[in-house]
């Protein structure tokens, strides 16, 4: 995609994030891979709603930056992104946001980790919920780093969630997935607790992840459920 498309497609995405209320004020960042190893990001500061390509940066895998209006710089969580890149080189794009619901769980402590709704299992899997880490320093990666080998989604202890996709729609949708989930599963939860799909049905949902669906990325139920793990 050429940069400037990539730019806009940047910004459209931040704004339907802040549309749907997934952050206020400053909250949240996005990050994508560009062709050449560099990345662009949204900066520090800034509201989601009033993201405009001239106000993103490019940076190098270090978070210099290489390109970007005065006064303009990355956010100081630009490290969680960096590590997802290096963690996994199959990752074009890095959503962090708060949706409410999603958020809820993370502040309560509780992960998302019942196989018992159809299109996330086959989409996303389980959903772990990562040790707390104090932002802007390198606890958060630190924290995320061991999840990022089979999870594609997770929520930050007491902070929010993390998506990261082969590119940014993908990392976007990931990111809808698991807030209509937490959504489900806590109406679940007020009507007496989820019910979760036998194993052998799941073992058919993955199937079809694979073979028939094509979706990419990383999910934990190749090793929980396939007898060759992968």
């Amino acid at each position: 995609m050429d940069i400037e498309m990539l730019k806009e497609q940047i910004c459209d995405v931040c704004r339907k994030m802040w549309q749907q209320g997934w952050v206020a004020a400053n909250d949240g960042n996005v990050s994508v891979k560009l062709d050449d190893g560099t990345f662009l990001a949204t900066p520090t500061g800034v509201s989601k709603s009033f993201i405009t390509p001239d106000k993103l940066v490019r940076i190098d895998g270090e978070g210099k930056v290489l390109e970007g209006a005065p006064g303009y710089k990355p956010s100081s969580e630009i490290k969680m992104h960096l590590r997802c890149y290096r963690e996994r080189p199959d990752v074009g794009a890095v959503v962090h946001a708060h949706p409410p619901t999603a958020t809820g769980f993370a502040v309560a402590g509780k992960s998302l980790d019942k196989y018992s709704m159809i299109e996330t299992v086959i989409a996303i899997g389980s959903i772990p919920l990562t040790p707390y880490g104090t932002p802007s320093t390198d606890e958060v990666p630190e924290a995320i780093t061991p999840y990022l080998a089979e999870h594609d989604v997770m929520l930050l202890q007491n902070h929010g969630a993390l998506t990261v996709g082969c590119d940014l729609i993908t990392a976007y949708y990931r990111m809808e997935t698991l807030e209509l989930f937490a959504k489900i599963s806590l109406v679940a939860e007020l009507l007496g607790g989820a019910k979760e799909i036998p194993m052998p049905e799941i073992d058919k949902l993955l199937y079809l992840r694979e073979n028939y669906y094509h979706v990419t990325g990383k999910h934990p139920g190749y090793k929980k459920y396939n007898k060759d793990g992968k």
